[in-house]
């Protein structure tokens, strides 16, 4: 389930164009956050997003699995063609909520 520094680094370099972006280790992996949504789940140095409606003809190619045993399967993201995976994710971004606040 872990993921080398090399991995997480090149990741959050890649979506550096879409803001503010930062990591956080969790469970072994990885969870990534663009503008402080969580988009991405890092697990054995693959990137795993949701399957929305919203991405599902960008990604209509792409493999399918689960991050750790019990999740929900997710799409994987193929760091080839940068310019995709920067729409994907801004596609993702703008369709997921922000994370409710802890403080009651």
């Amino acid at each position: 389930m872990s993921c080398t520094s090399e991995f997480i680094e090149f990741v959050c370099e890649t979506l550096r164009p879409l803001g503010e972006i930062r990591s956080r280790k969790m469970m072994g992996g990885y969870i990534i956050y663009v503008n402080e949504k969580c988009v991405i789940t890092a697990c054995d140095n693959n990137a795993y997003i949701k399957k929305l409606p919203c991405i599902a003809q960008l990604m209509a190619d792409a493999e399918i699995g689960s991050p750790y045993q019990g999740a929900k399967e997710a799409y994987i993201l193929d760091f080839t063609d940068t310019r995709k995976i920067l729409k994907v994710i801004r596609t993702l971004w703008d369709n997921l909520p922000y994370p409710k606040s802890k403080n009651k």
